[in-house]
């Protein structure tokens, strides 16, 4: 590669001949998100708001398997198309012009698959929400051929991996639309894995050459993208309390309680600098995949709101005790897989490690407590918060 920089880039790339790319230093200084990166995030939004829309929807209607199941399809989708760009980008973000288009043919393949939500829930049809998908992943196939042209040896080797996984599993799925639909759940458990076993296989050898920090902050970046559901759904009980004032008593706590538990959600997961732990291959995997967890229950917790809204304003036809399980169970699997894969490698001491696991158990039990689940969570979530800054104060100081 030579050592100018891109015309119009800023990031102090090198360039390589057009439908070739090199490699980023993991060590590059001062590595951060590019604006191609947050649009990129921010189109993703139109799917998640799409597939909580159809949660909730089906929550409220006491159809939880067929909303549970049809939110974790497409969620799938969304956070592994989302998690292959963002690990490709750390490693070979060039932003040339054939970079840039690849990466807007791939928000298209999201606008696609946002506009199959509502028949994949409704009408159990994947058709467009996988050719969507499929959009985003040819587009990716594309990036990993120009990776591989660029790469000498293992890298080389790595990249054209990559590509073939690609293309074999998304013929996987084209063979799947085909199927009866009877053949659809076990089809989709078979694919997801091959999915995941694709950056595996690939990278046996030689991984690639993604920047700790940058990972850590494009996924802080999409864990408040999903957070923002969540505030969208306390505005939602908001303005549902002002046009419906016979239920303003309860709609209140559950807005303030909705806005506490974000808050506190936010708290916990920006509390420890994870690029520190992301040191090793086995490790990221570990980190990375997981989060799938973290991000579609942040988002699920909005989806809960709007069910206790909708459960308070008479709308929906399920107990008081489902609607706030709607919003303690993704709440209390957030806290958890937060510990679990986040922050428990930056706490010391039994006290500390036991902070967020023992949270998480209380706001499970708020459920038994109906209407009043909600706020309760929230109070729930701003003293673990307290515990957890209070705890560490306390080590800080006898250090």
């Amino acid at each position: 590669m030579s050592d100018h920089t891109p015309s119009g880039t800023g990031h102090g790339h090198r360039t390589v001949p057009l439908l070739r790319m090199r490699s980023r230093d993991p060590d590059e200084e001062h590595r951060a998100a590019t604006p191609l990166e947050l649009f990129f995030d921010l189109c993703f939004v139109v799917a998640v708001a799409q597939a909580g829309v159809h949660l909730v929807h089906a929550l409220a209607e006491g159809d939880p398997g067929h909303g549970v199941t049809g939110y974790v399809f497409v969620f799938f989708a969304i956070w592994w198309a989302w998690m292959n760009f963002t690990w490709f980008a750390s490693a070979y973000d060039c932003d040339d012009v054939p970079y840039r288009l690849a990466t807007l043919v791939q928000i298209s393949g999201v606008l696609v698959l946002a506009a199959g939500v509502p028949r994949a829930f409704e009408h159990a049809d994947f058709g467009v929400a996988i050719i969507g998908y499929l959009i985003m992943r040819v587009a990716l196939t594309f990036q990993w051929l120009r990776a591989a042209g660029g790469e000498t040896g293992a890298a080389r080797a790595t990249a054209l991996r990559y590509a073939a996984g690609l293309v074999i599993v998304q013929a996987g799925w084209v063979v799947l639309l085909f199927l009866p639909a009877g053949a659809w759940n076990w089809g989709f458990v078979l694919m997801a894995a091959a999915e995941m076993a694709v950056p595996a296989i690939a990278e046996r050898h030689q991984r690639t050459t993604w920047h700790p920090h940058h990972i850590a902050e494009r996924y802080g970046l999409f864990t408040i993208i999903m957070l923002g559901e969540t505030i969208a759904a306390a505005t939602v009980a908001v303005q549902s309390a002002l046009d419906d004032s016979a239920a303003l008593d309860e709609l209140i706590p559950i807005a303030a309680g909705g806005l506490v538990i974000v808050f506190a959600a936010y708290w916990f997961y920006f509390s420890v600098p994870i690029h520190e732990h992301l040191t090793a291959s086995r490790r990221a995997f570990v980190w990375g995949y997981g989060h799938s967890l973290i991000f579609a229950s942040a988002a699920a917790i909005g989806a809960g709101i709007e069910v206790t809204v909708e459960q308070v304003t008479h709308h929906a036809h399920i107990s008081a005790f489902a609607a706030a399980a709607a919003v303690t169970v993704p709440t209390a699997l957030f806290m958890f897989m937060v510990w679990a894969l986040h922050a428990r490698h930056f706490k010391e001491g039994r006290r500390q490690q036991l902070v967020l696991p023992v949270g998480a158990l209380l706001v499970l039990v708020t459920t038994f407590a109906g209407h009043w689940a909600v706020p309760l969570a929230g109070l729930v979530c701003a003293l673990t918060v307290a515990v957890g800054v209070s705890l560490s104060a306390d080590r800080s100081d006898a250090g």
